[in-house]
């Protein structure tokens, strides 16, 4: 029974990764290919709709991660998969001012390069048991430039998104109201902002961990 077990959670977690792969792998073709032809003005609205689904999927890794599914600690995963949706939900998707700053063009091909090796690498490792040492040098080192690269960008955009934010009132809740309670959204941008500075080196110094570990253990085998 366990053997059983085992075996639908590799399937799973399996045809999960590579499903996601595929996705991430659009959203990558398609912003070299509109960044090339029509600019990165253009970029948001050629990967919208894959870049909603993919990083939406992600909110499964939660799940994963509390059922124990994976050995991922919650304590690293929530705060980089919140994020991502804060700015793809919160920001992206709800303030179209931004969607033609070229900061969007940096983040979503950082991302993308990010997932494609991180899945790719999750998904050989589920069906055959282990990753070519390619690949896990890839999804060990590759952050290295590109989580620099996709943290500056997703703060840029929270940044350029806050006039709109202040202006458009979106999500807010202005007093007085039949609640006697407010809430202003141009708050939350500046309170995530906030986290990102003790956040986002805390993170870094995470990963650099891991890669020592992963590529230490790798040499050994």
């Amino acid at each position: 029974m366990a053997g059983f077990l085992s075996g639908v959670k590799r399937l799973y977690l399996t045809i999960y990764n590579w499903t996601i792969f595929v996705g991430w792998f659009q959203v990558f073709y398609l912003a070299v290919k509109t960044l090339k032809e029509s600019g990165h003005e253009h970029v948001y609205d050629a990967v919208e709709k894959p870049l909603l689904l993919a990083q939406s999927a992600a909110i499964l890794e939660i799940f994963h991660g509390l059922v124990g599914l994976v050995r991922s600690p919650i304590t690293a995963t929530l705060p980089q998969i919140g994020s991502r949706l804060y700015v793809t939900w919160g920001i992206l998707l709800s303030f179209p001012e931004v969607r033609s700053h070229f900061l969007v063009s940096s983040l979503v091909i950082s991302w993308s390069i990010t997932e494609i090796i991180r899945y790719s690498f999750f998904g050989t490792k589920e069906a055959f048991g282990s990753a070519p040492s390619w690949l896990l040098w890839l999804r060990y080192s590759t952050f290295l430039f590109l989580y620099p690269s996709g943290i500056a960008s997703e703060v840029g955009l929270i940044y350029t998104a806050l006039p709109y934010i202040k202006e458009s009132g979106k999500y807010s809740l202005r007093m007085p109201n039949k609640w006697n309670f407010a809430f202003d959204y141009y708050y939350v941008a500046f309170l995530v902002l906030g986290i990102y500075v003790p956040g986002s080196p805390h993170m870094y110094t995470y990963m650099l961990g891991q890669r020592k570990r992963a590529l230490a253990k790798s040499k050994k085998e």
